[in-house]
């Protein structure tokens, strides 16, 4: 029947004697405080008991066997005595009642603050959300099957052994009995470690390393012993329960039960819009190659076609050039005043040749088919073949090859004239 101090933010609050103290939520809801919770620290010189104080102090009243069980096991599990403590409420979670007890008359610190961005709630929402979307990769995975074995072992004891002694269990309505059994004994356990994490640890740290070093080896070499999944069935199963684990993170990464409901209809929507949105990819794509422009395809030319070309291309010039030369804007007169020979310049703009016959036949002497430039050439190369016989003696055949076709790639007639 004692009334409980209300704690306020940022209250820093010193007594000596035993007294109760309750935070009461704010049920306004605002987003800046998604992730935000309520830091409660109590210090003192002197050792004290910290104990919560249930609504619920009657275990006869217990709707469910789940809440007696619960309600139960809280009346007995009463931490030991402390110098320090700590507590983590959420934004709008449920009011929170505890009662500070000293044993000796000598003063404790009550100190109440806000944390706006707590990483314990935003790293549970994006592994939730990490573990939703990649739950189907994820669950094929022998690595993260290991990893899950060892977790599994670890945080719920009692259904890892019950998956274990699977195949000794006749009937399956004997095994779901157990195991939603098993579930809520690790569940509450689980429960109850997350409350007194902090004592635990501060005051059995060996004990509880043991515990997790020994349990993670056992749960390990079990699952390798196994081996991963195999079938199509228990793959689809595993996932299932990836997601599911999923939308509890989500749930317990967020201070407003509206956000986490919301995110995770968004999640499951997303899951469902995935074939459209592949189909839609899969047009775009279509319609992207559709509308590209080709690539452009290069053809190698062979010496005739690059000799017909380049004659075409050079009448076409000269072509150009005359009507060029025709048109109005073609300043004449000093094209003429630069020229040597204006007479042959007005000749070709006429439609006379280019190249004088006396030209060409003095090429054709120079460079054609039996001139002296040619033989000149060919002579000096078999001087050089020769000069080379004796030292190259091991290699001859290929060299002659080597220098066969060296002399056919700059003198195409040599092949004709031998």
């Amino acid at each position: 029947g004692k009334n409980c101090s209300i704690l306020q933010e940022m209250d820093v609050i010193q007594k000596q004697d035993e007294n109760c103290y309750c935070y009461v939520q704010n049920r306004t809801i605002h987003l800046q405080y998604l992730w935000s919770t309520i830091q409660i620290k109590v210090n003192s010189r002197e050792r004290f008991r910290f104990e919560p104080i249930s609504e619920k102090n009657n275990c006869q009243n217990s709707e469910t066997v789940f809440e007696f069980v619960a309600c139960a096991v809280q009346i007995l599990w009463k931490p030991e005595t402390c110098t320090e403590t700590f507590l983590s409420i959420k934004q709008y979670g449920e009011d929170i009642c505890f009662k500070i007890q000293p044993f000796k008359i000598e003063p404790y610190v009550v100190r109440v603050k806000r944390e706006m961005l707590d990483g314990k709630l935003l790293f549970l929402f994006v592994a939730g959300i990490f573990l939703f979307h990649f739950a189907n990769s994820l669950s094929r995975s022998a690595k993260f099957f290991y990893l899950s074995g060892v977790i599994l072992g670890v945080l719920a004891l009692l259904v890892f052994v019950l998956l274990t002694l699977k195949r000794f269990i006749p009937r399956h309505s004997t095994f779901w009995i157990l195991m939603s059994g098993s579930w809520m004994v690790s569940l509450y356990f689980i429960y109850c470690f997350k409350e007194n994490i902090q004592w635990l640890w501060s005051e059995h740290k060996n004990y509880l390393l043991g515990y997790f070093l020994a349990v993670g080896i056992t749960s390990f070499a079990i699952c390798y012993q196994r081996g991963p999944l195999t079938t199509e069935l228990s793959i689809t199963l595993f996932t299932w329960t990836l997601q599911l684990t999923a939308f509890v993170l989500i749930y317990f990464g967020v201070t407003i039960p509206q956000v986490a409901y919301a995110v995770i209809a968004v999640s499951l929507c997303s899951k469902g819009l995935c074939y459209p949105l592949g189909a839609a990819c899969h047009i775009a794509r279509k319609m992207k190659h559709h509308f590209k422009s080709k690539k452009l395809m290069f053809k190698y030319l062979t010496e005739e076609e690059y000799r017909e070309q380049g004659e075409s291309e050079t009448i076409r010039a000269l072509e150009e050039l005359r009507s060029f030369c025709r048109s109005p804007d073609f300043p004449s007169w000093i094209a003429v005043s630069k020229l040597q020979a204006p007479h042959r310049f007005a000749a070709f703009v006429l439609g006379s040749p280019h190249v004088s016959p006396a030209e060409t036949k003095a090429h054709d002497e120079q460079y054609g088919i039996g001139s002296f430039f040619l033989e000149e050439q060919l002579f000096e190369t078999r001087a050089q073949l020769k000069q080379e016989e004796p030292a190259n003696s091991v290699h001859e055949e290929d060299e002659e090859n080597e220098n066969e076709m060296h002399t056919q790639i700059p003198f195409p007639y040599a092949t004709e004239l031998l």
